[in-house]
């Protein structure tokens, strides 16, 4: 086990670097001169050449990017050009905020479709059934961008019930997780159906039946704790979803998180930041990758015989 956990951390090296070089040149490629928007539109051109000097700009792409990577793998990902502040400290205050967003969301999805699911699997064909699969066929379709927006417009501007942007208040999360779990929830409802499905055809649950057994008891003992393995194994997946879907979301409810962070930084060219939190966003996605990847070994004997991996 402790070899298979080695070779999966050392796999993290190169994807961090092609991540890095993807993000660094893309965002060079970028119109505009970081010197003089740092320096300001009125700013002479001396004063623009110095400040272009003192941060390397006058250097190649490539001669940039081997200095940035030089220094990030000493742990040292730059400084901000605007808020002098390190990529990681400026990380560190918003990703608590991307993960509590990120949290919300996955409980939202659960909970409407976990009972949506298990119901539509057990009235199959019925009326609940299919609107069940309309909502979740709508909830799939629908962009977060426009949800975000319609929920803004109803919610916060018409009924003036929840705000529109910002951490301020407990209740502040609640259209932000709604908008970014929906397609979660969606896709969750589905799959919480079909396992459900295959599992209720199995003969262990018509012995259950045979055995007179009342049907709650076959359905939530029985059939239910069968048909949770797939859909629970697959939670932690969207979880690495939701990280990635909050750029969108933070940025139209000015959620404070790593999001809303990168957007702004993208706007102003500051690449130090940039590339910064992609590579340590990168670096938590592998992280939390490498966590479910170790519970399905721990809990599929088929998995860890496939891997080699011996028990303990």
């Amino acid at each position: 086990m402790l070899k298979y956990i080695m070779k999966r951390i050392l796999m993290l090296l190169p994807v961090l670097i092609g991540v890095s070089f993807i993000v660094f040149f893309i965002v060079n490629l970028a119109p505009g001169d970081p010197a003089r928007i740092i320096a300001g539109v009125e700013t002479d051109e001396e004063t623009v050449e110095r400040i272009r000097e003192d941060l390397g700009f006058n250097k190649t792409v490539v001669e940039r990017y081997g200095i940035y990577m030089w220094k990030a793998l000493q742990g040292d990902l730059g400084t901000s050009y605007y808020s002098n502040k390190t990529v990681i400290e400026a990380f560190m205050e918003r990703i608590p905020n991307t993960l509590l967003l990120g949290f919300w969301s996955v409980v939202f999805g659960l909970i409407i479709s976990m009972p949506v699911g298990i119901i539509s699997a057990i009235k199959q064909y019925s009326i609940f059934d299919n609107l069940g699969m309309v909502l979740a066929l709508t909830g799939i379709s629908i962009p977060s961008f426009w949800l975000g927006i319609l929920a803004i417009l109803l919610f916060s501007l018409k009924l003036q019930l929840l705000p529109s942007g910002g951490n301020e208040f407990w209740y502040s999360v609640i259209l932000p997780s709604i908008t970014n779990g929906t397609q979660m929830m969606a896709l969750m409802t589905r799959m919480t159906r079909s396992s459900m499905l295959e599992v209720i055809r199995q003969d262990y649950i018509m012995t259950a039946r045979a055995k007179g057994l009342d049907e709650k008891t076959v359905v939530l003992k029985h059939a239910l704790r069968n048909a949770l393995i797939p859909v629970v194994t697959t939670a932690g997946n969207f979880l690495i979803m939701m990280i990635g879907s909050a750029v969108v979301t933070e940025t139209i409810f000015s959620w404070p998180g790593v999001g809303r962070l990168i957007v702004e930084s993208i706007s102003k060219r500051d690449l130090n930041m940039v590339v910064g939190c992609v590579i340590l966003i990168t670096f938590i996605i592998s992280i939390i990758n490498l966590v479910i990847d170790l519970i399905y070994v721990l809990i599929d004997p088929k998995i860890r015989s496939s891997y080699g991996i011996m028990k303990g």
